[in-house]
């Protein structure tokens, strides 16, 4: 069970096109909120690394690069704990069928890597039920 329910809705929302540049302000102004609040720049890294890879999945394989469908940025971050959640208006996956990335037959291939990242910077990473909408949980280092 996430940390916050999906159902809970979070105190800041971001809507943005599905466009990595329009994604860039958003991972700044999380960052400065994040590390306004004494994050260390170890945890302010995980952060965003974690919020890249998620913006990445939502545009690529969510919305599938299309410019049109929306991305939705959403977080509450407090002197405990970063809580993001990204949305795409894609129909959403299964995380449990992504096949591991280390193992010999794929590590040569490209993909699969970002949700591997997100799980190990992070304390919390989940999914709601679609499967298009990440919650990643980082608490404060």
């Amino acid at each position: 069970m996430p940390v916050v329910p999906f159902e809970q809705a979070l105190p800041n929302r971001i809507v943005i096109t599905s466009d990595l540049n329009a994604a860039r302000d958003v991972e700044e102004q999380v960052l400065r909120l994040a590390e306004s609040l004494g994050y260390s720049s170890q945890c302010a890294f995980a952060i965003r690394l974690s919020l890249e890879e998620a913006i990445v999945n939502a545009h690529r394989h969510g919305n599938r690069g299309d410019s049109r469908k929306k991305i939705t940025i959403s977080y509450d971050i407090d002197p405990r704990r970063a809580i993001i959640r990204i949305r795409d208006e894609g129909s959403g996956f299964d995380p449990a069928s992504v096949p591991d990335p280390t193992c010999p037959e794929r590590i040569c291939l490209p993909n699969g890597r970002g949700i591997m990242l997100m799980r190990s910077y992070l304390d919390e990473v989940t999914y709601n039920r679609q499967g298009n909408e990440v919650q990643l949980v980082k608490e404060r280092c």
